[in-house]
C-alpha cells in the first residue's frame, strides 16, 4: 500500500501564508502525496508550485460551515477550477440536513457537482453534528447528488473523523461513493484504522509525521 497517495496535505489555517502555502506544495511533491488541500485563495499559487508533479490541487467550498447560498457555492466551484483547482471539497448545509429538508441537501450538493462538471466533488457532511441517522441520509442524498465522496469532517467543529463513522459511511454508499477521512488522524496507525474502516483518502496537516511513522500532538 502506498500510504502517500492516500493523503490530501491540508493547510487550511485562517492565517495560512505564503511561505507556509509553499512549504506545503513542497512537502507534498517530496513525499508524492495525492493532493495539497487549501483554501480558495491559494489556488494559483500551488498550482504553480506543483506543476509537473502528480500532486492534485483540492480546495473548499462553502467551507467551513456550508451555510452558504447554493448559488455562491456553485460559483465558487467554477472561479476555483477556473484557478486551477483538480478537486473540490464541499460543505453540506448542515442545517437543512437536521430540519430534513433533504430537497434542499440534495439540490445544494448537486448545484456543486454540476458546476464542477467533471472535476471531483467531496460532500463534507460534519459527522462530529450528526445523528447515525442523519449521517446515512447525508450520504444517501450525496450519492443521489452525483458526488464522487463523502468526507467526514471540516476540521473546524467540534470533532474530526472515527473508525465508526468512516465504517457507517462506506456501508451506507458501498460502491457509489468514496470515503475520505478527515481531523484526527495523527499517525500511521490512525490512518491505517481509516483505510481499513473504508477510507480511501486521509484529510490531515500530519502527513509528513504519518508517513515518517512519528505522531503528531496537535492539528489537523
Amino acid at each position: 500500500m502506498n500510504l502517500n497517495k492516500y493523503i490530501d496535505h491540508t493547510l487550511l489555517k485562517q492565517d495560512a501564508t505564503k511561505a507556509q502555502i509553499l512549504e506545503l506544495c513542497k512537502e507534498a511533491r517530496e513525499y508524492d502525496f495525492m493532493s495539497v488541500c487549501i483554501n480558495p485563495y491559494w489556488i494559483p499559487v500551488a498550482s504553480e508550485a506543483l506543476t509537473g508533479s502528480d500532486v492534485k490541487v483540492c480546495t473548499v467550498i462553502g467551507f467551513p460551515l456550508g451555510a452558504n447560498a447554493t448559488a455562491t457555492k456553485a460559483f465558487e466551484t467554477r472561479e476555483a477550477i477556473a484557478a486551477g483547482a483538480d478537486e473540490v471539497d464541499m460543505v453540506i448545509n448542515v442545517g437543512a440536513l437536521k430540519d430534513k429538508d433533504d430537497a434542499t441537501v440534495e439540490a445544494d450538493i448537486r448545484a456543486v457537482v454540476e458546476a464542477a462538471a467533471g472535476t471531483l466533488v467531496k460532500v463534507i457532511i460534519e459527522t462530529c453534528l450528526l445523528t447515525d441517522e442523519e449521517k446515512v441520509r447525508a450520504c444517501k442524498l450525496s450519492v443521489a447528488a452525483g458526488a464522487d465522496y463523502v468526507k467526514t469532517s471540516t476540521g473546524f467543529s467540534t470533532g474530526g473523523a472515527t473508525v465508526e463513522d468512516v465504517r457507517l459511511m462506506k456501508e451506507t454508499v458501498g460502491d457509489a461513493a468514496l470515503v475520505k477521512a478527515s481531523g484526527g488522524v495523527r499517525n500511521l496507525e490512525d490512518a491505517q484504522k481509516m483505510i481499513d474502516a473504508g477510507a480511501s483518502r486521509i484529510g490531515t496537516s500530519n502527513g509528513v509525521m504519518i508517513v515518517s511513522g512519528e505522531t503528531a500532538t496537535s492539528g489537523y
